[in-house]
């Protein structure tokens, strides 16, 4: 599997169905047929989405018996995390000076 990066994950959760699987996914592993119930989609549409999911790191999937079964996926989420991390000292010290020029007016 390739490398997951933060543009990866973003890409993935660009999009509201995605986003919508993941937060599904997190509550409890399905089925693809589960996962797709909610959607006016065709499980070749939900499959592609899972494809991008799973690129991304944020979802699994794995073949029980008959059943794919889709479970959620920490690797895209640790990866997303560490990016705001990395960017976080930057943002509070502009929020520090903005608030200090705030106070000085």
């Amino acid at each position: 599997m390739s490398e997951i990066d933060a543009a990866r994950v973003f890409q993935a959760l660009g999009d509201a169905t995605r986003r919508d699987m993941v937060e599904r996914l997190t509550e409890t592993p399905m089925s693809v047929s589960a996962l797709a119930a909610p959607y006016d989609m065709t499980l070749t549409a939900v499959g592609q989405h899972l494809a991008i999911l799973e690129a991304a790191g944020l979802v699994t999937t794995e073949k029980q018996g008959r059943v794919r079964v889709c479970k959620a996926d920490t690797r895209g989420l640790s990866v997303l995390q560490n990016w705001l991390l990395d960017r976080r000292p930057p943002l509070e010290r502009m929020l520090d000076r903005l608030g200090d020029s705030l106070d000085e007016s």
